[in-house]
């Protein structure tokens, strides 16, 4: 296993001083973010570490060669948004732009491209499945014929008024995973697993490690906390993002050796890449880059050297 970083909480700084910042911080590569270029509709969302319209051969090798001097791998390309959204104009942009990553990704040379499934949040999980088969499998499809593993991270993306009730992401469950590769049985369909989801639904972060093994394609380093007499306050059926708080690992609930164990045994070799989205050191860019230095401190005795 090696351990890297999601690029999207450097916004500030470009692709070169992303790289420089890995090198220099002993990280040993970086899951870049590939939104497409303009204004966030979210917060940690809308980076633009590489631009994949229009990508071109000699683009990636110009950035093939500036990763490789700073000895830096690239993890992932990363793009999260709602393929599902029951807006034709919005699920169609996104559909478009993931299949671009997609392309962008092989020139590279990546293996591995992140992102959500997406889901029309006012409906049930059987009332998506068919918008789900219909846009996925042709998506799986082209990601198979260029030698591309889509990772699917496990965000229920349900945390605000917008996002309610539903969540825009159908595949926040292992019984939705499991049935997410029945109905796609591609080797190259698998998770971007992140823990801190399960500790927000309430569910043990480590439980599926083991029964999902094979299609462990990458991780997000990320914890949780629980806010419980906020919780006690309000209820379950609240927005979450008024009782928890996502935090770097080791500031929060999950017990990190446990879960390193298990990815040990399971035989797991990819990346663990850390996701930021805690505001402990503030939202500066270098209260910003020290949650990822203490973070890397937290993490790296269980990675060899």
């Amino acid at each position: 296993m090696k351990l890297g970083f999601f690029t999207a909480i450097l916004p500030d700084l470009s692709l070169e001083q992303v790289l420089k910042f890995a090198a220099q911080n002993n990280f040993s590569g970086v899951e870049v973010a590939c939104w497409p270029a303009g204004k966030a509709d979210r917060r940690f969302a809308g980076i633009t570490h590489i631009d994949v319209a229009g990508f071109t051969p000699t683009l990636a090798d110009d950035i093939n060669a500036l990763r490789a001097g700073y000895r830096v791998d690239f993890t992932a390309l990363g793009y999260y948004p709602n393929a599902l959204d029951p807006d034709p104009a919005v699920s169609g942009k996104a559909v478009a732009h993931l299949k671009k990553v997609f392309l962008a990704a092989e020139k590279l040379g990546v293996k591995n491209v992140n992102t959500f499934v997406g889901r029309d949040w006012t409906k049930t999980v059987d009332e998506n499945w068919p918008r789900f088969l219909k846009t996925w499998k042709p998506l799986v499809a082209l990601a198979e014929d260029h030698g591309i593993k889509v990772g699917i991270e496990n965000c229920p993306m349900s945390s605000t008024r917008d996002e309610w009730p539903g969540g825009k992401n159908l595949a926040s469950t292992p019984a939705i995973w499991q049935r997410m590769f029945s109905d796609i049985p591609s080797k190259n369909f698998g998770l971007n697993y992140d823990p801190s989801h399960f500790v927000l639904q309430h569910m043990d972060p480590i439980s599926p490690l083991r029964k999902f093994k094979e299609r462990l394609f990458h991780l997000h380093a990320k914890d949780m906390s629980i806010d419980a007499d906020r919780l006690n306050e309000v209820g379950i059926f609240s927005f979450p993002n008024l009782w928890h708080e996502p935090r770097i690992p080791g500031f929060g609930i999950i017990d990190w050796a446990r879960f390193m164990a298990v990815l040990y045994e399971v035989g797991y070799d990819g990346f663990v890449c850390i996701e930021v989205e805690d505001d402990t050191f503030g939202r500066t860019l270098a209260g910003r880059q020290a949650a990822l230095q203490v973070a890397r401190n937290v993490l790296a005795p269980f990675f060899a050297a």
